[in-house]
C-alpha cells in the first residue's frame, strides 16, 4: 500500500530526474548549434542567442536562419514520434508497435512518391519547388490523412483492436507497393530525388515552415498530455477501460487523430524517421521506472527531443562538410534497444 511518504518520495525522484534530463537536453541543444559547415566559436554563440544584440553578430544569420530551426525541428520530431510511440504501443498493447504502425507514414510517401515520380515527369520538380517545399508537404498531409480516414471508418465498425493493426500493417504494404512500382517506372534523376527524401532530413525545413509544424506538433502533443488518464486505462486492455466507463470509440479517435497529426506532420516536413518511436518509450520507461502515462508521456517528449539532437549531431561528426542521413543515425541508435529488449526478455511485456 502506498503512503503518503512514499507517493512525495516518487515524486521528489520524477522531479529530480525530469530536470537532468533537462540540462542535458540545454546542453546538447547549445552543442547542436556548434556544429555545422560553418565553424562559430562557443562563446560567439552563445553571445548571439542570449545577447539582446543579436542582431549586430556576424553569425546571427546563420544561427537563426538555419541552426535554431534545425534544432527546434529535432525538438518537434523527437517529441512527436516518442509520444506516437507510447501511444501506439499502449493501445496496441505491443511493445514493438511504432508511430506509423497504422500506415500513416506509407500514405505520406505514396503521396510524395506519386509527386516526384509520376507528376515530374509531366512538370519539372524544379518548376514545382518554385511554390516552395510546400508542394511536397502538402501531398504528404494528404496521404497520411487519407490512410487516416480508411483507418477510423474500419474502427467504427471493427470491435477488435488487433484486427485494426492487421489492418494498418496491410495499407502500409500496400502503399509501399504502389511506390515501388513507381519508382521501376521513374527515370534516374526523379529516383534519385525521391530515395534522398526517404533517407530524412532535419535541416530542409524553413522558418516559414516551422510556423506550421511547430502548431501541428504543439496541438497533437496537447491532445496526447490531455489522454493521459486514458491511455492508462487502455494499458489494461479495452475491457477493463470499459469497465470504468471509458467510450472506446471516443478513445481510439483521439489516439489515432492525435498519431495521424504529430507522425503525419513529421514525415511530411522531415520526411520518414524509424525507430525514434519504437526505442524512446521503453528508454524512457526505463529512467522513471513507472507505467503511469501522466509521467511517461512528458518523459518521452524530453527523452525524444534529447535523442533526436544527438542524433542530429552525430550524423555531422564525419566532417563540417558531410552529413549523414537522419534516418541512418536513428535506426542505428533504435536497432540495438530492440535486440537488447527482445534478448533480455523473449516475453517482452512493458506492463509486468
Amino acid at each position: 500500500m502506498r503512503t503518503a511518504q512514499n507517493i512525495k518520495s516518487e515524486a521528489k525522484s520524477y522531479s529530480v530526474r525530469f530536470a537532468l534530463l533537462l540540462l542535458l537536453l540545454f546542453a546538447f541543444a547549445i552543442l547542436d548549434l556548434y556544429f555545422g559547415s560553418v565553424k562559430i566559436p562557443l562563446s560567439d554563440i552563445l553571445t548571439t542567442v542570449f545577447s539582446s544584440q543579436s542582431d549586430s553578430s556576424p553569425w546571427s544569420s546563420i544561427i537563426f536562419n538555419f541552426r535554431i530551426p534545425k534544432l527546434i525541428t529535432a525538438v518537434l520530431a523527437g517529441a512527436a514520434l516518442s509520444v506516437s510511440g507510447l501511444q501506439m504501443q499502449t493501445v496496441f498493447r505491443n511493445p514493438l508497435a511504432g508511430p506509423y504502425v497504422l500506415g500513416i507514414s506509407a500514405g505520406a510517401s505514396l503521396g510524395v512518391a506519386i509527386v516526384i515520380l509520376t507528376f515530374s515527369s509531366a512538370i519539372s520538380f524544379t518548376y514545382m519547388n518554385l511554390l516552395g517545399n510546400w508542394t511536397i508537404v502538402l501531398i504528404a498531409w494528404m496521404g497520411a490523412g487519407l490512410v487516416l480516414l480508411v483507418i477510423f471508418v474500419v474502427s467504427l465498425r471493427v470491435k477488435d483492436i488487433m484486427t485494426i493493426l492487421i489492418l494498418g500493417i496491410l495499407l502500409g504494404s500496400a502503399t509501399s507497393a504502389i511506390v515501388s512500382i513507381l519508382q521501376f517506372f521513374s527515370n534516374e534523376s526523379m529516383l534519385k530525388t525521391y530515395v534522398i527524401w526517404t533517407l530524412g532530413s532535419l535541416g530542409g525545413v524553413t522558418r516559414s515552415q516551422l510556423n506550421v509544424l511547430f502548431p501541428a506538433v504543439g496541438l497533437g502533443l496537447v491532445l496526447v498530455i490531455l489522454s493521459g488518464k486514458i491511455l492508462n486505462a487502455l494499458m489494461l486492455g479495452e475491457n477493463y477501460a470499459k469497465s470504468l466507463g471509458l467510450n472506446i470509440r471516443n478513445a481510439r479517435l483521439l489516439v489515432f487523430l492525435s498519431t495521424s497529426l504529430l507522425a503525419g506532420s513529421i514525415t511530411a516536413f522531415c520526411g520518414p524517421i524509424g525507430f525514434i518511436g519504437i526505442a524512446v518509450p521503453h528508454i524512457t520507461k526505463m529512467i522513471f521506472k513507472t507505467a503511469d502515462h501522466r509521467i511517461l508521456i512528458w518523459g518521452c517528449i524530453i527523452v525524444g527531443s534529447l535523442i533526436m539532437i544527438i542524433s542530429d549531431i552525430i550524423s555531422q561528426l564525419p566532417g563540417y562538410q558531410t552529413v549523414l542521413p537522419i534516418n541512418s543515425v536513428t535506426a542505428l541508435i533504435g536497432i540495438p534497444i530492440v535486440l537488447y529488449l527482445i534478448i533480455k526478455n523473449q516475453r517482452i511485456s512493458i506492463w509486468a
